[in-house]
């Protein structure tokens, strides 16, 4: 039986070398085969900017959308709450961009996807047929609105994304994050690119056409979905349009100030990646190499062979782990490596939590997500017990 089991454990520790180095050589392809588009496209855009709460330098991550190498564009910055403690910062953004910013306040509480409500009410402020959507962590270079806009020159593609990345880590937590994001979701998003093996969109910078997004039931029938992106993705694709994915980064900026904060968001994460695609979810099981490898370790007894398959595991994923960001000029996850070891093995426990696990809490409100990814908001009041049944 102790044979047996580590014949098991043994699957996801060649499983996840495998998909690492396939995750290096799909970065490498995408990368080596990227020409830029021609950025002389530029259509007049509105920039819908959604905010919720004072995020970790609002106002520096606006004004780089202010600050645009482009001829004609509106940022239009919509907020849920009048009290909204991100107000001043956003008046004081608008104020110093008057020609440039367009503030929508309009109070209301999130019944169903509160960033979606939120979009939805600045879209009624947006004068442009081009839209880009952009979260308000994101920050940005000055090319960034011609490079997310020239693949929409050609009609066959309906969206454009960019990659992202999580940089300015303060903190343990924060770099945790940088590797959450860096050294694992970007690989697998970019093997998934490069496989063409699911469609994806990803909502934290997105560039799409009015039109095609009101063809496809328009911004505020994503509502329902907890991950809205990708349900905008595949509609966007079934209406036969393509995606572009451009391989230059702009910057998450996190904000995690203790532990406790960056868990929370990392099984939100993982929910979120579990509504999107339930079967791959529930398979990465198969290439979690660091923490099968450290339980392959525990039954051979520790011993020369167990921890030999250990370090062997640990240094090949820290390998490729830096030739990926070495290849999107990534310094820093390269900083924060040292914590992969650690980041993987809460990694496993993170991905059980979100399997079982069928309601999370958005902006202090609390939801349900039901088999199909589809959210309700649950009733202040209701008891654990009910939160259960109603998810």
């Amino acid at each position: 039986m102790l044979e047996i089991l580590q014949a098991i454990t043994l699957i996801p520790v060649i499983g996840g070398a495998v998909f690492s180095a396939l995750c290096v050589l799909a970065t490498w392809r995408i990368k080596a085969s990227w020409k830029p588009a021609d950025t002389g496209f530029t259509p007049p855009v509105s920039i819908l900017k959604p905010v919720y709460g004072l995020d970790r330098e609002l106002d520096l991550n606006l004004e780089s959308f202010c600050r645009q190498d482009y001829p004609d564009y509106q940022l239009v910055i919509s907020l849920q709450r009048s009290d909204d403690p991100a107000l001043p910062v956003v008046s004081r953004v608008a104020q110093t961009y008057p020609d440039r910013v367009t503030v929508v306040v309009r109070d209301c509480e999130p019944t169903f996807n509160g960033k979606i409500q939120n979009i939805a009410n600045g879209l009624t402020a947006a004068r442009h047929d081009y839209l880009v959507i952009s979260d308000a962590d994101v920050r940005v270079r000055p090319d960034y609105l011609r490079t997310i806009m020239a693949p929409l020159q050609d009609e066959k593609f309906g969206y454009s994304c960019t990659l992202y990345r999580t940089a300015g880590a303060r903190n343990v937590p924060e770099q945790l994050e940088v590797l959450s994001m860096n050294a694992d979701f970007v690989p697998s998003l970019l093997f998934t690119a490069w496989t063409n093996s699911a469609v994806f969109c990803l909502g934290a910078t997105v560039a799409a056409r009015r039109a095609d997004i009101e063809a496809t039931g328009g911004i505020a029938s994503l509502a329902e979905y907890l991950v809205e992106d990708q349900e905008m993705g595949r509609r966007l694709t079934e209406y036969g349009k393509g995606m572009a994915l451009i391989p230059t980064s702009v910057d998450i900026i996190p904000d995690y100030p203790s532990f406790g904060g960056w868990w929370t968001h990392q099984v939100y994460w993982d929910q979120n990646t579990k509504a999107a695609n339930p079967t791959g979810f529930a398979l990465t099981i198969l290439i979690r190499a660091i923490p099968c490898a450290l339980v392959f370790a525990a039954l051979c007894g520790f011993s020369a062979t167990g921890l030999a398959v250990l370090a062997a595991t640990i240094l090949f994923r820290l390998g490729c782990s830096a030739a990926i960001a070495a290849m999107l000029d990534d310094r820093e996850t390269l900083r924060a490596l040292w914590l992969l070891p650690f980041r993987d093995c809460l990694g496993i426990v993170s991905w059980a939590a979100a399997l079982s696990k069928r309601t999370f809490v958005w902006r202090g409100h609390r939801f349900t997500l039901d088999k199909r990814g589809r959210i309700a908001r649950i009733p202040d009041g209701k008891s654990d017990d009910e939160r259960v049944t109603a998810a």
